[in-house]
Parts: C-alpha cells; structure tokens; sequence
C-alpha cells in the first residue's frame, strides 16, 4: 500500500493524542529550558536597558533593516548581543525536544512508557552531534532564506530527515545530510505540506509577538515557546513516522 500524506497525518494525531500529556509536559520543560538559558546568557539587563529607550514609535511601518539603521551603535551592539543570546538558547533547547522527541518515538511505538525526563536522560549522549547537525543544517536554511525564500524552503526539505537518519542510523553530519536529501527529495510529495505548514506556523507565531506586549516578556516568551515546541513536535513525529514506513 503506498504512502499517504493522509495516512501519515492521521497517524501523527494519533500519536499525539495517546502522548499528550508526556508530550505536553516535554514541550513545556523545552520551553523553560529556552527562557532560563536565554537569561543566564545575558549576564545582565543593561542590553534590555538600552533597548528600551529605542524610540520606534516613529518607525512604524519600516522594515527590521530600516529600525537598525535607526538605532545607535550602542543599541545595535545590545540587539546582536540578545539576539545572539536568543539565537543559541532556541539552538539548546530545540535539541534537546528533538533528541527527546527521537527516543520517545520508538518507546511508545513498541508500548513502552517513558517519562520526559527520562527521555531527556537517554537522549544526552546523542546531543552534542545533534547541535553540531542542527547548528550547520539551520546556518544553511538562513543563508537560503537570506538569499531568497525558494533556497531556503528547498534547503529545510533536503535537511528534514538528517537529524533523524543521525538517531536511527548512528551517521555522521555529512552522511546525514547527503541521504536526507536523496531520501527527502525521492518524497517531496509527502514532506513538502508538513515544511510548508511549518514554516508558515513559525512566521505566524513571531508576527504575533506584538499582540502579547501587554503581558510581561517572560510570559510572552514562555506562550511562544510552547506554541512553537508543540509545532516542532507535529513536525518530528510526522517526519519520523515517514522515515519508519520507509525503511
């Protein structure tokens, strides 16, 4: 019987709905890992400090390009400083929901129950080559996104499977990346719906961070986090369930 995007759909909500609450409860824990890493990199509020007296009341209606021109040099060192900061807290934390994600997968797969931690726990050996994959894999997802928008959609399909071919099959960065994109391409039918839907969920999500500035920041960062881990979760169990059927 052939592979279905319906069939792989159906099974990704139904490995959702018999996880939920490990699910729930790893997508959270992610997300407090991301907030609490991204404060522990900014040693201290000076940057926030001197961002807040940006005045970008007038810049309304401008690009991200036009505000930074806008900005002192000070502020714009503090702004590559948080954003950096931002940037490799998202890296760590994104690993270890994916690690995780990983081993969970095949123990609930085979009945077996698994708490978060202990996901998180099993996963560890495996993390530092899954930084090391993620690191290059979202560098050249950025570069084609930077260059234009088609490069980098090609990019993040031909990437999809690597992390999860590194996990099933113990390969090296390279080798992960080179079968990812023969095997992502031979099923651009099937992957290319779930990366679409990705992104376009990802956008939605930093679009909307403006509706959220009444709340405190922390908050604010903590309803993205989960939102956005509950998304990467969809998208690590449909890819993986297409893996399995595959091999």
């Amino acid at each position: 019987m052939p592979i279905t995007a319906r069939k792989l759909y159906r099974d990704t909500l139904n490995f959702f709905r018999h996880q939920l609450n490990t699910i729930c409860l790893l997508v959270l824990l992610t997300a407090l890992i991301s907030i609490i890493l991204n404060h522990l990199f900014m040693i201290n509020g000076d940057d926030y400090s001197i961002l807040s007296h940006t005045d970008i009341s007038y810049n309304t209606g401008m690009g991200l390009q036009e505000i930074i021109q806008q900005m002192t040099s000070a502020q714009q060192k503090s702004l590559l400083k948080i954003s950096l900061a931002a940037s490799f807290a998202a890296l760590i934390s994104n690993v270890i929901l994916l690690g995780s994600m990983l081993v969970l997968i095949p123990y609930a797969s085979k009945g077996q129950h698994l708490s978060p931690l202990r996901a998180i726990c099993i996963a560890i050996p495996t993390l530092p080559y899954l930084i090391l994959l993620m690191f290059v894999c979202t560098v050249i997802v950025q570069l084609g996104m930077t260059a234009f928008i088609i490069p980098g959609i090609v990019f993040a399909i031909g990437l999809s499977l690597a992390p999860i071919i590194m996990s099933k099959e113990g390969t090296g960065v390279v080798q992960s990346i080179h079968i990812s994109f023969r095997l992502a391409f031979a099923n651009i039918r099937l992957i290319i719906p779930a990366i679409i839907f990705w992104l376009v969920t990802k956008l939605s999500l930093l679009m909307s961070l403006k509706l959220l500035f009444t709340l405190h920041p922390i908050i604010a960062m903590l309803i993205i986090a989960v939102l956005s881990n509950l998304v990467s979760v969809l998208l690590i169990i449909y890819l993986s369930r297409l893996y399995m059927l595959k091999k």
